[in-house]
């Protein structure tokens, strides 16, 4: 039984092994990897070198609340959705100006991401693939549920999401949204994704970029 995990790459191994065990049926030839970057990228690109496949990139963004930047009251993604979280809205009290300066700042980032990650590709093409979408962990569910919105209107064939740790209260609000969840480690009181990492160290820019350039795409 999984209780932490070394680092985000053998994390992702992990993963790969249950993906080929549970979900081979649902992962055609044309299946693709997509990481949320940028901690979501290293588990990615353990899966997609183990399985074969493509990896690519869906850009999405974390909305932190102001003051508590890890505690998510939405997110956003690419080329210009939002989920808000109402109830966190609610008891951080934070007011609808804070909400558009935090969105204004974390859109500005992800157009810089785009332009450095993709330096002028267009984002890949889902409809009628197998999706398979990553992170590092899922804690209140609100990036990658933006995630699954954005990707759901571009009419992939199915997603299934690959985490290594997530909370219950976040997986049973995107079961009903994809095709399969596969996650190893679901701690009843989660607190951060880091306390399930032994090197949880951030993510670089730099790492990202080495690890898009390193994979062969195979499709």
């Amino acid at each position: 039984m999984v209780t932490r995990f070394p680092n985000r790459a053998i994390a992702g191994q992990q993963l790969a092994q249950q993906l080929l065990s549970q979900t081979a049926a649902l992962l055609p030839p044309t299946s693709l990897v997509l990481a949320l970057p940028r901690g979501g990228v290293p588990v990615a690109h353990a899966i997609a070198t183990t399985l074969d496949l493509p990896l690519e990139l869906w850009l999405v963004r974390k909305l932190g609340v102001p003051g508590q930047p890890e505690l998510a009251m939405g997110a956003l993604a690419l080329p210009r959705s939002r989920l808000l979280n109402t109830a966190i809205l609610a008891q951080c009290d934070v007011s609808p100006r804070q909400v558009e300066l935090v969105t204004d700042q974390e859109y500005q980032e992800l157009h810089r991401r785009n332009q450095l990650y993709r330096q002028g590709r267009p984002a890949p093409s889902v409809t009628g693939r197998t999706v398979i979408l990553v992170d590092d962990g899922i804690a209140t569910g609100a990036t990658m549920q933006v995630a699954v919105s954005t990707l759901s209107a571009q009419h992939p064939a199915a997603i299934v999401i690959a985490v290594p740790v997530a909370s219950p209260m976040a997986l049973r609000i995107l079961q009903p949204q994809v095709a399969q969840i596969l996650c190893p480690l679901v701690p009843e009181f989660l607190r951060s994704i880091s306390l399930w990492y032994d090197n949880f160290d951030q993510t670089s820019d730099d790492e990202v970029q080495t690890l898009l350039q390193s994979h062969s795409n195979p499709n």
